[in-house]
C-alpha cells in the first residue's frame, strides 16, 4: 500500500487530470478529503500544499505533490522525484515602489510580513540583516506595506498583484514549480519502490504526450526521401507501402511546437492526406 498526499485548490485540480490521464480515476467525496482510486495499492489524503512536504518528511505518507517552495521551506528530509512544471511560481521579496534594496534592508527593526518564514530568515541573512521583525501573514501579503510593513517575501506568477499594490521586486528568492516527492524509506523499500516507479513511468509518459502529436501522410516514391529528410522523429520515422500504389504512407511523432511550421513544409514536398493525432502516452 502506498500513502500518496495530494494538496488542496488549484493544483489539486492539475494533479487529478495527470491521475486520471495515467489510468488512475480519482472521486472526492462532497466534504470529505480522502478520494477513492481505482487503483487499491494506493491510499490517498488531500492536504494543505503548505503541509505535504513535512508529512511526506515525517513518514505519514509515502508520495506527495507540492511545490519546491514549500518542501525548501519545510526543510523536510524528501526525495524529489519529478519536476511537473505545474504553477510556475517565483518567491521574490518586495517593498513600496521608489525606495532601494539598500534603504529597505538598512532600516532598523525592520518588519517583515511572509508565510515562508524560514526563506525569509535565511534570505535576510544572507544580506546581513539580523535586525528585525518577522510576522507571518495567512494570505494576502502584498496589503501589509507601507503601513504595516517594510518589505514581504511573497509568491507570484505574473508579478501584476505586486505592481497593482505599488510594490516592487527586490529579489528572487526561489524558482518553484509542483514536484513528486518521496519519503527516503519509501523508496528503500522494495514494493513501495516498484509502485512508485511504476507510478513514475506512467506520469512520464503522459506529460511527454503532451508535448507531442501523431503525423500521418502519403507521398509518391520520389519524393519519399526528400521528406523524410525533413522529418524530426523520436527515432525515424514508420514507412509503410501503400496497397496496389507506388506510394507510400508515413508516420511520425512530434512536437506540437513544429507542427505549425512543419505542416505548410511537408505539404510544400508533396505531402498529402495529411493527418495529425493526440497522443495519450509516450514511452521510450
Amino acid at each position: 500500500m502506498l500513502r500518496l498526499a495530494l494538496p488542496k485548490g488549484r493544483i489539486f485540480e492539475k494533479v487529478s487530470i495527470l491521475l486520471n490521464d495515467c489510468g488512475l480515476a480519482l472521486r472526492m467525496p462532497d466534504r470529505g478529503y480522502r478520494p477513492d482510486c481505482n487503483d487499491e495499492r494506493l491510499t490517498i489524503k488531500v492536504l494543505k500544499a503548505q503541509n505535504v512536504a513535512a508529512l511526506v518528511g515525517l513518514g505519514s505518507h509515502d508520495l506527495g505533490f507540492t511545490g519546491l517552495d514549500w518542501v525548501q521551506e519545510s526543510g523536510a528530509e524528501v526525495v524529489e522525484l519529478l519536476d511537473l512544471g505545474f504553477d510556475p511560481v517565483r518567491i521574490v521579496a518586495a517593498a513600496p515602489e521608489g525606495l532601494s534594496a539598500e534603504a529597505i534592508l538598512g532600516r532598523p527593526k525592520l518588519v517583515v510580513v511572509s508565510e515562508y518564514e524560514n526563506l525569509t530568515r535565511r534570505w535576510l541573512n544572507s544580506k546581513n540583516v539580523h535586525d528585525f521583525h518577522y510576522m507571518r501573514s495567512y494570505g494576502a501579503t502584498e496589503v501589509f506595506p507601507p503601513e504595516d510593513a517594510d518589505l514581504i517575501v511573497d509568491n507570484t506568477a505574473s508579478g501584476r498583484t505586486l505592481v497593482e499594490n505599488h510594490l516592487q521586486i527586490l529579489d528572487t528568492l526561489l524558482q518553484s514549480t509542483t514536484r513528486i516527492i518521496a519519503n527516503p524509506r519509501a523508496m528503500d523499500n522494495p514494493e513501495q519502490r516498484k509502485v512508485i516507479e511504476e507510478l513514475l513511468l506512467l506520469i512520464k509518459s503522459v506529460i511527454d504526450a503532451r508535448d507531442r502529436v501523431i503525423l500521418e501522410m502519403n507521398i509518391d516514391e520520389a519524393r519519399l526521401p526528400l521528406l523524410v529528410a525533413q522529418l524530426p522523429a523520436m527515432k525515424s520515422p514508420t514507412i509503410a507501402q501503400l496497397y496496389g500504389q507506388s506510394g507510400y504512407a508515413v508516420k511520425v511523432a512530434v512536437r506540437k511546437s513544429l507542427v505549425p511550421r512543419l505542416i505548410p513544409e511537408l505539404k510544400r514536398l508533396g505531402a498529402t492526406d495529411i493527418l495529425e493525432t493526440d497522443l495519450r502516452k509516450v514511452i521510450p
